[in-house]
Protein backbone atom coordinates (compact mmCIF):
# COMPACT_ATOMS: atom_id res chain seq x y z
CA UNK A 1 0.00 0.00 0.00
CA UNK A 2 1.34 3.44 -0.89
CA UNK A 3 1.49 6.29 1.60
CA UNK A 4 -1.20 8.23 -0.25
CA UNK A 5 -3.51 5.21 -0.20
CA UNK A 6 -3.25 4.98 3.57
CA UNK A 7 -2.93 8.72 4.27
CA UNK A 8 -5.87 10.87 5.29
CA UNK A 9 -5.99 14.62 5.88
CA UNK A 10 -8.57 16.10 8.21
CA UNK A 11 -9.09 19.11 10.45
CA UNK A 12 -7.21 18.89 13.74
CA UNK A 13 -9.15 17.89 16.85
CA UNK A 14 -8.27 18.90 20.42
CA UNK A 15 -6.68 15.50 21.08
CA UNK A 16 -4.30 16.08 18.12
CA UNK A 17 -2.75 19.24 19.51
CA UNK A 18 0.14 17.62 21.45
CA UNK A 19 1.14 15.83 18.23
CA UNK A 20 0.80 19.05 16.22
CA UNK A 21 2.95 20.88 18.80
CA UNK A 22 5.55 18.11 18.50
CA UNK A 23 5.53 18.42 14.71
CA UNK A 24 5.85 22.20 15.04
CA UNK A 25 8.98 21.66 17.13
CA UNK A 26 10.38 19.33 14.45
CA UNK A 27 9.45 21.91 11.81
CA UNK A 28 11.23 24.69 13.71
CA UNK A 29 14.34 22.53 14.06
CA UNK A 30 14.21 21.62 10.35
CA UNK A 31 14.03 25.31 9.42
CA UNK A 32 16.83 26.16 11.88
CA UNK A 33 14.51 28.36 13.96
CA UNK A 34 13.91 28.74 17.66
CA UNK A 35 11.65 26.09 19.18
CA UNK A 36 7.98 26.92 19.75
CA UNK A 37 6.81 27.79 23.27
CA UNK A 38 6.35 24.92 25.69
CA UNK A 39 2.62 25.65 25.96
CA UNK A 40 2.02 25.60 22.18
CA UNK A 41 -0.70 22.93 22.36
CA UNK A 42 -2.69 25.09 24.80
CA UNK A 43 -2.22 28.18 22.64
CA UNK A 44 -3.39 26.32 19.55
CA UNK A 45 -6.41 25.01 21.43
CA UNK A 46 -7.46 28.58 22.22
CA UNK A 47 -7.04 29.65 18.58
CA UNK A 48 -8.80 26.61 17.14
CA UNK A 49 -11.47 25.79 19.68
CA UNK A 50 -11.89 28.98 21.73
CA UNK A 51 -14.68 31.53 21.63
CA UNK A 52 -13.99 33.05 18.19
CA UNK A 53 -16.43 31.79 15.58
CA UNK A 54 -15.42 30.98 12.99
CA UNK A 55 -11.97 30.20 14.38
CA UNK A 56 -9.29 32.45 12.93
CA UNK A 57 -6.84 29.58 12.46
CA UNK A 58 -7.28 26.31 10.57
CA UNK A 59 -5.00 23.32 11.16
CA UNK A 60 -5.11 20.14 9.11
CA UNK A 61 -3.31 16.94 10.05
CA UNK A 62 -2.07 14.12 7.84
CA UNK A 63 -2.41 10.74 9.45
CA UNK A 64 -1.44 7.25 8.37
CA UNK A 65 -3.24 4.02 9.06
CA UNK A 66 -5.87 4.05 11.78
CA UNK A 67 -5.28 7.67 12.77
CA UNK A 68 -2.82 7.17 15.61
CA UNK A 69 0.12 8.21 13.43
CA UNK A 70 0.05 11.94 12.60
CA UNK A 71 2.95 12.60 10.22
CA UNK A 72 2.31 16.14 9.05
CA UNK A 73 0.25 19.27 9.34
CA UNK A 74 -0.68 22.48 7.58
CA UNK A 75 -1.95 25.66 9.22
CA UNK A 76 -3.54 28.71 7.65
CA UNK A 77 -5.44 31.88 8.47
CA UNK A 78 -7.02 34.70 6.45
CA UNK A 79 -5.03 37.89 5.98
CA UNK A 80 -5.53 41.20 4.13
CA UNK A 81 -3.50 42.70 1.30
CA UNK A 82 -3.53 46.49 1.29
CA UNK A 83 -2.00 46.54 -2.19
CA UNK A 84 -4.80 44.43 -3.65
CA UNK A 85 -7.55 45.52 -1.29
CA UNK A 86 -8.64 41.96 -0.69
CA UNK A 87 -8.23 39.01 1.61
CA UNK A 88 -6.12 35.93 0.99
CA UNK A 89 -5.29 32.80 2.94
CA UNK A 90 -1.84 32.74 4.53
CA UNK A 91 -0.51 29.21 4.85
CA UNK A 92 1.75 29.60 7.85
CA UNK A 93 3.06 26.03 7.93
CA UNK A 94 3.14 22.89 5.85
CA UNK A 95 5.36 20.21 7.30
CA UNK A 96 5.80 16.48 6.86
CA UNK A 97 7.93 14.41 9.17
CA UNK A 98 11.17 13.11 7.67
CA UNK A 99 10.58 9.86 5.82
CA UNK A 100 7.09 10.93 4.73
CA UNK A 101 8.08 13.54 2.14
CA UNK A 102 7.77 12.73 -1.54
CA UNK A 103 5.03 10.16 -0.95
CA UNK A 104 2.05 12.21 -2.14
CA UNK A 105 0.94 13.42 1.29
CA UNK A 106 1.95 17.05 0.69
CA UNK A 107 -0.59 17.45 -2.13
CA UNK A 108 -3.29 16.14 0.21
CA UNK A 109 -2.41 18.81 2.77
CA UNK A 110 -2.35 21.48 0.06
CA UNK A 111 -5.78 20.33 -1.15
CA UNK A 112 -7.14 20.85 2.38
CA UNK A 113 -5.67 24.37 2.46
CA UNK A 114 -7.12 25.15 -0.99
CA UNK A 115 -10.53 23.87 0.15
CA UNK A 116 -10.31 26.08 3.24
CA UNK A 117 -9.53 29.13 1.09
CA UNK A 118 -12.46 28.38 -1.20
CA UNK A 119 -14.81 27.80 1.76
CA UNK A 120 -13.83 31.25 3.05
CA UNK A 121 -14.44 32.77 -0.40
CA UNK A 122 -10.75 33.61 -0.84
CA UNK A 123 -9.15 33.49 -4.27
CA UNK A 124 -5.49 33.31 -3.32
CA UNK A 125 -3.09 31.55 -0.95
CA UNK A 126 0.32 32.88 0.06
CA UNK A 127 3.13 31.23 2.01
CA UNK A 128 6.88 31.26 2.35
CA UNK A 129 9.70 28.76 2.56
CA UNK A 130 13.41 29.19 3.23
CA UNK A 131 15.45 29.82 0.07
CA UNK A 132 17.64 26.80 0.91
CA UNK A 133 14.66 24.38 1.01
CA UNK A 134 14.98 23.24 -2.59
CA UNK A 135 12.71 20.21 -2.13
CA UNK A 136 9.85 22.43 -0.96
CA UNK A 137 10.52 24.90 -3.76
CA UNK A 138 10.30 22.11 -6.35
CA UNK A 139 7.07 20.87 -4.74
CA UNK A 140 5.46 24.32 -4.82
CA UNK A 141 6.66 24.92 -8.39
CA UNK A 142 5.02 21.64 -9.46
CA UNK A 143 1.76 22.93 -7.97
CA UNK A 144 1.96 25.95 -10.27
CA UNK A 145 2.74 28.43 -7.49
CA UNK A 146 4.86 31.48 -8.31
CA UNK A 147 7.61 32.67 -5.98
CA UNK A 148 8.19 36.28 -4.98
CA UNK A 149 11.37 37.36 -3.30
CA UNK A 150 11.12 39.24 -0.03
CA UNK A 151 12.75 39.10 3.36
CA UNK A 152 10.50 38.35 6.30
CA UNK A 153 11.12 40.31 9.47
CA UNK A 154 9.91 39.65 13.00
CA UNK A 155 9.82 42.24 15.76
CA UNK A 156 9.21 40.73 19.20
CA UNK A 157 7.14 43.00 21.45
CA UNK A 158 6.75 43.02 25.20
CA UNK A 159 2.94 43.04 25.46
CA UNK A 160 3.20 43.89 29.16
CA UNK A 161 5.05 47.17 28.46
CA UNK A 162 3.18 50.47 28.65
Amino acid sequence: MTATASARVRPARPADLPAVAGLAAEHAAYERALPPPADLARRLETLLFGQAQPPRLSVFVAELGDGDNIVGYASCAPEVSTWDGDEYLLMDCLFLRSGHRGLGIGPLLMAAVVADARARGLGRIQWQTPAWNTDAIRFYDRLGARATEKLRYSLPLDVEAD
